[in-house]
């Protein structure tokens, strides 16, 4: 059992430590907080009581994190700011901070997908009219998350922009806040009519609110569970969108992944503990022994704040937040035809599956994503599971996380910390790849992972090219007036062959988290395609002769 300490103790212990954080221009944490009577707080936060007191933060006096604590401490109407920015645990954690906060300059930036150059030069084609074929850029460091959400052409329909092209590698800048480098150009205001109008061709507003919870986490203690409304809530999954957008300011934040007052393990995204928890799936929905022996525990606040403590820290649950498939916009619905709104529950949702079994959960669920603007066919929008992909993989069976792979660690002035710049593997062999393969050099250790990528793009292309011409096989269908019952059926292929495919062009690994289900699944989707083609070429011949 642990000794909890005194309240004088702990009194002495908040005294002493905040004198220690000095920051290098002499100030102190909190602009200069005056430290609070922790007493005075814990009368009311008994469960923030019970979360810091006998583990690592029990000495960081609340005024470190909170402005406003001693002032609020003396009248309870008088409510106190809870920092969400990066550098107030860049007062401690310095190392951690400013690795997180640099820019991967080796990954380049603004990279479209649907180009020669990226992944999925044929996307546009395949994935009209959704709003991805607007704007699909390939992901930058973590610390640009909301900026670029912000930035993307699919979200805002171009209302933000950056304020200089010199800002779009300032993360310093980006962590103080998105707005530091983004400016609103609203509707009616002069700065707008200095940029050419955007059109539904060329920009979309998709975004909505369920967004924010993977590009921020400044939503936090204004969001309840799963985004419903709720009375104590500012935000929920029917707000508008704008409105929200501008109350954020940073990228996601060091407590989305370690708790504030005890520093255990957890995750903040709800639909993961949804999924987990109330669901019933388990951490490892494949593999029920290691989802016991890693568990993630409920835990609510005030009645509709909610986050998950892990038992033992797993950064591949931590990255999972975000790294998953999950559908967080309305959907078309399967029995009627009709969209489904954010009202609904269901657009805040984490399938949990792989790709063999994800095509079955939707239809369950009763919703697919868009319609093809050719075919009619009901398709899904496949985001970035590279969790589900991970799952099963020789790395994830061999114990491998994500960060040992992204964010390994590393040793300065003789200390030993865990890196939060978040790049690839093969920008960092030595660290990642030789750690377990030391028979290989770094130049042999690249080579493996660009067998492996270069491999699965390979299949990509051609199960982009088969559905390419499915498309346009299915448009000359039309044109020569094949039945509907016959349209309807390969409509199947196309729904099939579909997700098969774009599960790969979302997942950012080009296939090495799990190359052996990269290639199963991209064979499946060439094949389902050519199977499609052949079935309405062979319509055509019926309906035309030849």
């Amino acid at each position: 059992m642990r000794k909890k300490p005194s309240w004088i103790a702990l009194g002495m212990i908040s005294v002493v430590l905040l004198g220690s954080l000095v920051l290098s221009n002499g100030s102190l944490p909190g602009a200069q907080a005056q430290p609070v009577d922790e007493a005075l707080c814990y009368a009311c936060h008994k469960e923030i009581r019970e979360m810091k007191v006998g583990f690592k933060h029990e000495g960081v006096n609340c005024a470190t994190c909170h402005t406003g604590a001693l002032e609020h401490a003396r009248d309870v109407t008088k409510k106190p700011v809870t920092k969400m920015d990066h550098a107030t645990c860049g007062q401690c954690h310095k190392d951690q901070y400013e690795s997180f906060v640099a820019v991967n300059l080796e990954s380049k930036a603004k990279v479209e997908k649907a180009t020669t150059i990226s992944r999925s030069p044929l996307f546009d084609s395949i994935m009209r009219p959704h709003g991805f074929t607007r704007e699909h850029a390939e992901p930058r460091s973590h610390i640009f998350a909301l900026v670029d959400h912000l930035l993307v052409d699919r979200a805002y329909g171009g209302r933000f922009q950056l304020k200089d092209w010199k800002l779009i590698n300032d993360g310093k800048a980006a962590e103080k806040s998105a707005w530091e480098v983004l400016k609103d150009l609203e509707p009616g205001t002069s700065d707008q009519k200095l940029f050419p109008p955007y059109t539904p061709r060329t920009a979309a507003t998709a975004a909505n609110p369920v967004c924010m919870t993977c590009k921020t986490s400044d939503w936090v203690l204004d969001w309840a569970y799963m985004g419903d409304k709720n009375p104590k809530a500012k935000w929920d999954r029917t707000s508008k969108v704008v409105e929200v957008a501008r109350a954020m300011r940073h990228a996601f934040a060091c407590f989305s992944c370690h708790d504030p007052h005890s520093t255990q393990p957890r995750v903040i995204r709800d639909a993961l503990i949804e999924a987990v928890v109330d669901r019933g799936e388990g951490t490892y929905p494949y593999d029920k022994e290691k989802s016991k022996n890693i568990t993630i525990k409920k835990v609510t606040f005030r009645n509709y704040r909610t986050v998950g403590i892990l038992n033992k820290p797993d950064s591949s649950l931590m990255c999972a937040q975000c790294h998953v498939e999950y559908n967080c916009n309305p959907v078309v619905d399967l029995k009627t035809g009709g969209i489904i709104g954010m009202a609904d529950r269901r657009t805040n949702e984490f399938q949990w599956r792989n790709v063999f079994d994800y095509d079955a959960w939707v239809e369950k669920q009763g919703y697919r994503d868009f319609r093809n603007e050719v075919t009619g066919a009901l398709l899904s929008k496949i985001q970035h599971p590279e969790v589900e992909v991970w799952w099963g993989s020789k790395h994830e069976r061999a114990g491998v996380e994500c960060k040992d792979c992204h964010m390994p660690k590393t040793e300065k002035a003789g200390k030993k910390y865990t890196w939060h710049g978040q790049k690839s593997a093969k920008y960092m062999t030595k660290e990642t790849c030789l750690a377990c393969h030391s028979y290989w050099t770094e130049k042999e250790a690249h080579y493996q992972i660009e067998a492996v990528q270069n491999y699965v793009r390979g299949k990509m292309r051609k199960a982009e090219f088969w559905l390419a011409e499915f498309v346009k096989t299915y448009q000359r269908a039309l044109d020569v007036g094949v039945a509907e019952a016959a349209l309807a059926e390969a409509r199947k292929f196309h729904t099939k062959a579909h997700t098969k495919w774009e599960w790969w062009t979302a997942e950012n690994s080009d296939g090495f988290h799990n190359p052996d289900q990269a290639k199963a699944s991209l064979l499946e989707a060439i094949q389902t395609a050519i199977d499609g083609v052949n079935f309405l070429e062979a319509e055509i011949k019926k309906k035309t002769g030849r």
